[in-house]
């Protein structure tokens, strides 16, 4: 049965990535316009059509995508969002989960694609893991839109969890800026990104449910600099419990 699905999605693959292209073609002309607004003003504007391009292409890949929030959000409230990281998919999710104005932080090697480059490094604050000089940058250039009242948005594994496990190891970044900014963490957990797409493969891209599961904040008025990972291991238990209780595709039985 396998040899008769498996040529549909081929080819349900192939048509969600030429629409993908198609419909980044007018938000690439509409983040050229709005760049001139400058790095905040522009850079909402921006994203803003990136909501705009998810909205549609989710539906025309027949996608559904559904925010859940066991707490709800402070709208006029600056957050540190950490969420699992699992598939090429998730880039994806981000503008259909995020619908207030936010900065992910993403890898500089994603700015380099033609046209979606463009749109990337306007929405994204870029990091070169590989230059401490350049992590120091992107750090004071995620403080200053924390600054601004505008949320970041941060994958503290740093790349795909390839481990079968509900979680990588995480990152101290994420939780040094929250504690240095006094800025809660939002724990979110996108459930359905890999069962959507697998890492391996771009033509495993399928269609059906997406998931954000938005967990209570997390405050951290009660730390130092010197709890970092203290913090950053309270976040990983309530993520990686989470992910179990939801029984997500990945974990090994």
């Amino acid at each position: 049965m396998r040899w008769l699905i498996r040529p549909l999605q081929i080819l349900y693959a192939l048509y969600a990535m030429v629409v993908f292209v198609l419909l980044m073609l007018p938000v690439f002309i509409y983040v050229l316009l709005v760049i001139p607004f400058g790095k905040i003003q522009g850079g909402n504007l921006a994203y803003a059509g990136c909501k705009l391009w998810a909205d549609v292409w989710f539906a025309l890949i027949f996608v559904r995508h559904k925010n859940i929030f066991i707490e709800p959000l402070q709208k006029d409230e600056a957050y540190i969002f950490v969420a699992n990281h699992i598939s090429y998919f998730d880039s994806a999710v981000i503008p259909k989960a995020f619908r207030q104005p936010i900065r992910p932080l993403g890898k500089v090697e994603m700015a380099k694609i033609p046209v979606f480059g463009m749109i990337y490094k306007n929405v994204i604050v870029t990091v070169d893991r590989s230059s401490a000089a350049n992590r120091g940058r992107s750090v004071a250039e995620l403080k200053m839109i924390l600054q601004k009242g505008i949320s970041i948005l941060v994958f503290p594994e740093g790349t795909f969890n390839t481990t079968r496990q509900p979680l990588k190891e995480f990152y101290d970044g994420a939780f040094r800026i929250a504690i240095e900014t006094g800025t809660p963490i939002k724990p979110v957990l996108l459930l359905d990104a890999y069962s959507r797409m697998n890492p391996a493969s771009v033509f495993s891209l399928n269609p059906g449910r997406s998931r954000a599961i938005f967990l209570p904040q997390v405050s951290v008025a009660d730390y130092t600099v010197d709890d970092v990972v203290v913090l950053k291991m309270k976040v990983y238990r309530l993520m990686e419990n989470a992910l179990r209780e939801y029984n997500v595709e990945w974990i090994s039985r």
